[in-house]
């Protein structure tokens, strides 16, 4: 699968994966479902949901993960905030065009260009809340978030990047 075939998979990820509405109780629910993901596979990773004004919404972090986790967090919602789309969209992006984030005037201790954060997108709106997956390949980390925002929003057929 070539870069185009990967960016159009995540777009489309992106605009099927969206809600009616979301709210604080949403939020819950959709961490409660990823941290069953967690430990039905024995994944060691920190998980965040985050409103786009900063507000924790729900915050998990299994066994074996670490605060440099929790700091993949911060850069990975700062991602997804600043570019409105998945923060493997946006490495994905970059690297399509042979870029880095200093190319794009970025810190990279603020942001980063990989996978594992995810907007949270209300129709009719735009996205209203990040969902962040923390500890394990870029693709790993947005293939557990992509897994759960099916399972919640109980969408089928959801295209995917091959792992391996």
């Amino acid at each position: 699968m070539d870069i185009n075939e990967k960016l159009a998979v995540v777009a489309a990820q992106e605009e099927l994966l969206t809600f009616e509405s979301f709210t604080h109780e949403d939020a819950w629910e959709l961490g409660k479902i990823i941290v069953s993901e967690a430990m039905d596979k024995d994944l060691h990773i920190a998980i965040g949901i985050r409103k786009v004004s900063g507000l924790v919404l729900f915050q998990y972090s299994a066994e074996g993960a670490t605060l440099n986790n929790d700091r993949w967090l911060d850069r990975k919602f700062n991602t997804v905030k600043m570019h409105e789309n998945s923060s493997l969209h946006f490495a994905m992006q970059l690297q399509k065009q042979g870029k880095t984030l200093a190319d794009k005037g970025l810190d990279p201790t603020q942001y980063v260009s990989c996978g594992g954060g995810f907007p949270i997108i209300v129709q009719g709106v735009g996205i209203v809340a990040v969902a962040m997956v923390s500890g394990l390949t870029d693709l790993q980390d947005h293939e557990v978030l992509v897994t759960c925002l099916s399972k919640y929003l109980a969408i089928e057929d959801v295209p995917r990047i091959p792992l391996f």
